[in-house]
This record gives structure tokens, C-alpha cells and sequence, in this order.
């Protein structure tokens, strides 16, 4: 009787769990503490998201381009600038590993091909 009743309760709770598991298609797209590369306006550009979801634009030149946070909405990728008054923009996203590329298209309708690179913090220029 004991050995039904645990073969029972067993086979309750794996049919309960086997849902959850087939739920769970990929690993959720995680932004903080990742660095990308991509060209926009004719000018390379370096982008670093700390684990804090602040990030930092600057040229390859050197230059400082943009700051402000970052955030993860669902799938998309969402940037508000502390430069700008542009607003909330978000970009499609999925899982790239360093040294990788993807296409990325804004709520806005813009693109754009960016590579993941391994993680490096950008500072703020003085």
C-alpha cells in the first residue's frame, strides 16, 4: 500500500512539473553586463550596460556619445537617454554569445547589425 501510494505522489508530481519544464524554451535574454560594437551614422561605436542597467555610448575614437539606463521589456531591449528627450526606445533582441552579431530593429522602425564583445565598464569623461 505504501509503495502505491509513493508511486502515486511521484507520478503526481512529475505530470505537475513536466509543464513547467516545456514552458522554459531558452534562457531569458540578459543585458546587463554586456558590451556591444556597431556602426550608426557612419561612426563605430562601443556600448557597455553595467550590472546596474546604466550604459555608456562612446566612439571607438574616443568620443562620448550617450549615457542613461537600460532595461529588459519582454524581448526587447529598452534605452532611455539622460542626454536626450527622445525618450524610451527599445530594440528587438535574443541570446548572442561574445563575438556574435545580430540584426536589431527599433520600435522606431530603425536597424541596425550589432556584436556582442567581451565585457568591458566604459567611464563617464570628466
Amino acid at each position: 500500500m505504501r509503495l502505491t501510494i509513493c508511486l502515486t505522489a511521484a507520478a503526481i508530481l512529475c505530470a505537475g512539473s513536466t509543464p513547467l519544464i516545456a514552458k522554459s524554451k531558452h534562457a531569458a535574454f540578459q543585458l546587463n553586463g554586456t558590451s556591444w560594437t556597431y556602426v550608426d551614422n557612419k561612426i563605430k561605436v562601443r556600448q557597455s550596460i553595467d550590472a546596474d542597467g546604466n550604459y555608456i555610448e562612446n566612439a571607438v575614437s574616443g568620443k562620448h556619445i550617450d549615457h542613461g539606463t537600460a532595461v529588459m521589456k519582454d524581448d526587447k531591449a529598452c534605452f532611455t537617454s539622460a542626454m536626450t528627450k527622445q525618450g524610451e526606445v527599445c530594440w528587438t533582441t535574443r541570446p548572442v554569445s561574445v563575438g556574435h552579431s545580430m540584426a536589431t530593429t527599433s520600435d522606431k522602425g530603425e536597424k541596425l547589425k550589432v556584436t556582442r564583445v567581451k565585457y568591458t565598464p566604459l567611464k563617464m569623461p570628466k
